[in-house]
């Protein structure tokens, strides 16, 4: 097994401080840390109802921080922002452009998307975008990412609970699978957003 449950460290980390810990990486780093609490679920270390549900609201947390960066910071921080992400000029007239056609479904749907969500939702604030709609559609794309993740970082824990008993280096080969879906699911959400730019 990858991880060792009986070790009395672990388990006294995890007994007091393994879900506090556990909703700050997801604040800060939510896609990773929800997989790797996923993960531990499957080892029988937290309960994978509370893993999902603090995913969702760690990660829409998030999101809400962003939105009032924008709002509070007006339009004069778009540029700023633009700066530190790297994010074009023409991104940014697409993304204001997605905004004026339908902003409830852009929200939705930068949620699965690789280097566009903190751009976005700043910007959501910044134009002033309704705060409840805005809400509603970071929930709902929160809820279908979430449980994704949620329920690969389960399977590959399974996975590595079950392989471990038959092949000795079964932990490398999870590790391994791991990265490629990680640079596969990337690659994808790259293109997906540069469909939604279009």
């Amino acid at each position: 097994m990858l991880i060792d449950p009986s070790s009395p460290e672990l388990i006294h980390f995890l007994r007091y401080w393994g879900y506090p810990a556990m909703f700050l990486l997801m604040f800060l780093e939510g896609p990773f840390a929800t997989m790797i609490a996923a993960f531990l679920a499957s080892q029988g270390f937290f309960n994978i109802g509370l893993v999902f549900a603090l995913s969702v609201v760690a990660d829409v947390l998030g999101d809400i921080g962003l939105y009032h960066i924008g709002y509070y910071g007006g339009p004069k921080i778009i540029p700023k922002a633009q700066k530190v992400l790297k994010i074009k000029d023409t991104t940014i007239e697409a993304l204001k452009n997605k905004f004026h056609q339908n902003s409830e479904r852009l929200i939705f749907y930068v949620k699965s998307t690789t280097g566009l969500s903190y751009i976005t939702f700043t910007l959501a604030g910044a134009l002033r975008m309704k705060l409840s709609k805005f809400v509603k559609n970071s929930i709902l794309g929160g809820l279908v990412w979430s449980s994704i993740l949620v329920i690969l970082g389960y399977f590959f824990g399974y996975a590595t609970m079950q392989i471990s008993q038959y092949i000795k280096y079964a932990g490398v080969i999870i590790f391994i699978g791991v990265a490629v879906f990680f640079i596969g699911l990337t690659l994808y959400k790259r293109k997906q957003a540069k469909e939604i730019l279009k």
